[in-house]
């Protein structure tokens, strides 16, 4: 048994280093991109407008169980293939695996290509707002240079445990097979749990699924972000004020719980009201508007980022040793 967990943390070690130098390369198909094109074909099969609402929540049901028992079938047999081979070729096999799971790279990248345009001269305020959609479910076209500046801070920040610590933490517990069915359930709640006429109840159980997943996760990611606030020089009895304060002004109990954090190790005040497919929806700030934003927070806010996940793997690190 320690031999086989010793093979996860080696893997998990190679899929950090992977996704930290690497990260997931624009010419190669992403399981992310398999999981959400399987996604769509079950949807366009099970989501029907004429259906009673009721049938529509145990179509959504149907479709988050088919998801997850092919996505987790899939990573297995690969899994059993690569050991099967031979067992350093497994732990390989992991290791790239895991470098998928996690997002590190893609986020701070995303990020990258929003400060860009700002940090030029001169500022290119429709590049940035384009970067900003490609990772945002709002409406872009209408922010000024401070709305950008916020949503690509609350994204970098929530997407922290979402892309980051959440991947981890299952990477840790389960390999890559735990991993990517927890992408799985983040992939279809991204895709169909938003409280519109048209997912209110086929995406509910994939909504209520991925609260569950990364309920835990989230409050770790908040309670590393904190102490890296203090390694990083920023105001981690700021981030932890606000943290108690706003971690649950947020629809969903997890999204607020890095985003506040952020905020208040940082000044800032995020949030607050947002226009998502042409309607304004009124969300509630996170944070006290200590400072101006400037384009400088978003590389704090990767900063951010990056110290938490770089704690949690020196603390998995230690896990190995401890084994050894």
């Amino acid at each position: 048994m320690a031999l086989f967990y010793r093979d996860f943390l080696v893997s998990f070690l190679i899929g950090i280093a992977l996704d930290t130098c690497v990260g997931d390369p624009k010419w190669l198909y992403h399981p992310v991109q398999a999981i959400g094109a399987l996604i769509t074909f079950l949807e366009r099969r099970l989501l029907k407008e004429e259906d009673s609402d009721r049938k529509k929540r145990v179509m959504g049901v149907i479709l988050v169980i088919i998801v997850l028992v092919i996505t987790g079938t899939v990573t297995g047999l690969i899994v059993f293939v690569a050991f099967r081979i031979d067992r350093v070729f497994g732990i390989v096999v992991m290791g790239v695996l895991s470098s998928f799971a996690i997002a590190g790279k893609s986020l701070r990248d995303a990020a990258m290509d929003v400060y860009r345009p700002l940090a030029a001269l001169p500022k290119d305020i429709e590049s940035a707002r384009r970067a900003l959609s490609m990772i945002v479910g709002r409406d872009t076209q209408s922010l000024d240079e401070a709305g950008i500046l916020r949503a690509t801070v609350e994204t970098v920040s929530e997407n922290t445990n979402d892309g980051v610590i959440c991947p981890m933490f299952y990477l840790i517990i389960g390999g890559p097979v735990l991993a990517f069915i927890y992408k799985a359930v983040s992939t279809m709640d991204s895709m169909i749990g938003y409280k519109n006429d048209k997912y209110r109840y086929f995406g509910t159980a994939a909504a209520r699924l991925d609260d569950i997943l990364a309920f835990i996760p989230a409050r770790i990611s908040a309670l590393y972000m904190i102490f890296s606030a203090l390694i990083l020089g920023y105001d981690p009895f700021g981030a932890f004020r606000i943290w108690r304060r706003d971690r649950y002004n947020h629809e969903s109990p997890n999204s607020a719980q890095c985003e506040s954090v952020c905020a208040g190790a940082l000044g800032l005040r995020l949030a607050g009201p947002a226009s998502y497919f042409g309607k304004i929806k009124d969300k509630p700030f996170i944070g006290d508007d200590i400072k101006m934003i400037d384009k400088e927070d978003i590389l704090r806010s990767i900063s951010l980022m990056q110290a938490t996940e770089s704690l949690l793997t020196l603390f998995c690190l230690f896990i190995y040793l401890g084994i050894r």
